[in-house]
């Protein structure tokens, strides 16, 4: 399973690339806005560092807007899959654009319904929000089970993005059921490599390292 970050933050990004564990990033309007620089800016210093593959997010809520967004963010950089919403003029961009050439990565999507249209206009990427649905009583891993199956059933492209990942459980979950990809916050990514028994661990080997006798 690819390891995808969901932050605009370049000193984040930059530090789990260097360790050589970061498959991909993800961004949205929200994130950016943290960040308080221009858009296209923090883009391309993205893709600078060598990361693949960079979901930018649209804000139209029209087609046309939506598809002048697109073809303007996929020149930015070889790296960008443009990010439109779950909605029928999102959808109807999908379409256009995926026949474009263009690496799509539908967002917002609550359903196993929504996944499935999704995947036949042609989305590169589809993400489920799993926490979000989490906070309203659902179970959110239930949703990326249903879209695993379905895309299996009918072999659909379509890689399954999960996306609202809130703890490593999220993630642990979501390799077990098989799904392409998860995109985190820096925190969990943080909480994947650590573990208090390999601290004290290394402390033990390196307090015992001390008694070895030297020269």
């Amino acid at each position: 399973m690819q390891l995808f970050l969901d932050t605009a933050s370049i000193k984040e990004i930059r530090t789990m690339w260097e360790i050589g564990i970061l498959d991909g990033v993800t961004t949205n309007p929200t994130l950016v806005a943290k960040e308080g620089r221009k858009f296209e800016e923090v883009l391309r210093e993205i893709c600078a560092l060598g990361v693949p593959s960079v979901s930018a997010e649209v804000v139209a809520t029209e087609t046309e807007g939506m598809l002048a967004e697109g073809r303007h963010l996929r020149e930015i950089h070889p790296s960008i899959y443009v990010k439109c919403p779950m909605t029928p003029a999102g959808l109807r961009a999908t379409r256009i654009l995926a026949k474009e050439g263009t690496r799509v990565n539908v967002t917002l999507v609550f359903s196993a319904n929504q996944a499935l249209l999704a995947a036949k206009v042609g989305a590169t990427y589809v993400s489920p929000f799993i926490g979000r649905l989490d906070d309203q009583g659902q179970v959110g891993m239930d949703l990326i089970r249903d879209i695993v199956t379905i895309y299996r059933n009918y072999r659909f492209p379509t890689k399954v993005l999960v996306a609202s990942v809130r703890h490593p459980v999220h993630v642990l979950e979501a390799a077990k059921i098989g799904a392409d990809i998860a995109t985190m916050p820096y925190s969990v990514m943080e909480k994947l490599v650590e573990h208090p028994l390999t601290d004290i661990g290394l402390q033990r080997f390196l307090k015992d390292w001390e008694k070895v006798p030297k020269g």
